[in-house]
């Protein structure tokens, strides 16, 4: 399960016989996510022809979540072409969205394909990509005296601290790599302990 995520929205422009296509990608986790950025960019464009997208939620092979729309454009022509794109370079959590503006030119199912390609791979290239890291949230049990030793822990493994809530002992919620879970119990050793999930 080797993917890549977006780091930061991008936006990117082509220009083909005067029809002009602007492309904008999304980090996103899930479909409303998804689904308020094609909103979002209809209300920017209104005046526009199309809003194509595509969006990958999860491993780009092994997909919990994809869709495509062509929004109007000869069916398989824009949405499956950019939906491609992002299966092809394994990028994940994801909306590719092209804005198009229609320039009086007919580019037939063929120039269309490749334009909503190029336009998708325009984005790509933009892109400050990360490897994908599953994560995970866990409890940890400590004492008062070992909390500080327990957050330099999960801070030195790259970890965050949700939520801490105190009691005769200190439970703090934190969220880490599932593949330094191991290693996460081995460094709290005196200081503190994670909680299995019951």
């Amino acid at each position: 399960m080797s993917y890549h995520t977006l780091q930061k929205a991008i936006t990117a422009r082509l220009e083909i016989k005067k029809s002009e296509f602007i492309t904008y990608a999304y980090p996103v986790t899930t479909r409303e996510q998804a689904m308020f950025h094609v909103e979002q960019l209809r209300e920017q464009y209104p005046d526009a022809r199309h809003w194509c997208w595509a969006y990958i939620i999860g491993d780009p092979d092994n997909t919990t979540s994809a869709g495509f729309d062509d929004d109007g454009e000869p069916n398989g022509t824009a949405g499956r072409p950019i939906l491609n794109v992002l299966q092809h370079k394994s990028i994940g959590n994801v909306i590719i969205i092209v804005v198009r503006y229609f320039g009086g030119i007919k580019l037939g199912a063929g120039g269309l394909t490749r334009a909503y390609a190029g336009s998708a791979q325009a984005a790509v290239d933009e892109m400050i990509l990360h490897p994908y890291v599953p994560m995970t949230q866990v409890q940890i049990l400590a004492e008062f005296a070992t909390e500080a030793q327990c957050r330099y822990i999960v801070e030195s493994l790259n970890g965050s601290i949700d939520d801490v809530n105190y009691s005769k002992q200190v439970t703090l919620t934190v969220t880490i790599a599932e593949q330094d879970i191991e290693r996460l119990k081995e460094r709290l050793a005196m200081d503190g302990r994670v909680l299995e999930d019951k």
